[in-house]
């Protein structure tokens, strides 16, 4: 791992997973897995009030997405199944809460919902923040409401830190609160399990693995 280069990370493998950026040639993947979700993603997620969009807009934000990652803008990822023949959901890093700090989405398939995916999505998130990108805070937003959403941070540690009244816009016009939560590293590394998990570059070089860790800590 000595000569790769130090992230972002491109690819990310856990036991049940692939977490990697969208390439445009996922779209008609990604559109079948939106189109049959967006009444479950319609309350929490803003974009899915954009849809439906035709495969040409899907391939065009696509192709943003991952010039955004390329040019370390933003990083959007999707999740898949081992295969990458499914799409499960989405994730990512977003640069808007504050220097050397990333907030993490997250979004998952109606049909796979209550399988552990977005807490094993963003538990690979927070290790490869800390270890690869080498950031000193993490946060999660999420509605109140959103009892699904909120369970994922308090279960993985992190701190809850308080409720924003009237913060974001709502498609109806209105104003809703956002809770944030948030971890720091030295949080993180004694309370975190042992996922195991592989990061990769652009190259496709291997740049952290959990047991490596483990094996020299």
């Amino acid at each position: 791992m000595k000569d790769a280069v130090p992230g972002p990370a491109y690819r990310i493998q856990t036991k049940r997973l692939v977490i990697r950026c969208w390439n445009p040639g996922d779209a008609l993947l990604l559109h079948k897995a939106i189109q049959d979700s967006v009444q479950h993603l319609l309350p929490w997620m803003p974009w899915a009030h954009q849809e439906p969009v035709s495969l040409h807009e899907r391939i065009q934000l696509l192709r943003h997405f991952r010039a955004n990652f390329d040019q370390d803008k933003d990083w959007i990822y999707g999740i898949f199944d081992p295969e990458e023949r499914n799409v499960l959901g989405g994730t990512g890093f977003h640069k808007r809460v504050g220097p050397q700090a990333l907030e993490i989405g997250y979004w998952i398939h109606q049909h796979h919902v209550q399988k552990g995916y977005a807490t094993e999505a963003v538990e690979a998130l927070t290790h490869v923040g800390f270890q690869v990108n080498k950031l000193q805070r993490l946060e999660i937003h999420c509605a109140p409401e959103n009892h699904a959403s909120a369970a994922i941070p308090e279960k993985l540690g992190y701190t809850y830190e308080g409720t924003l009244r009237s913060r974001l816009p709502t498609e109806q016009g209105t104003m809703r609160d956002t809770m944030i939560w948030s971890v720091l590293p030295d949080e993180w590394a004694p309370a975190s399990p042992a996922l195991p998990l592989q990061a990769y570059d652009a190259a496709g070089r291997k740049i952290f693995d959990t047991q490596a860790q483990k094996n020299h800590p």
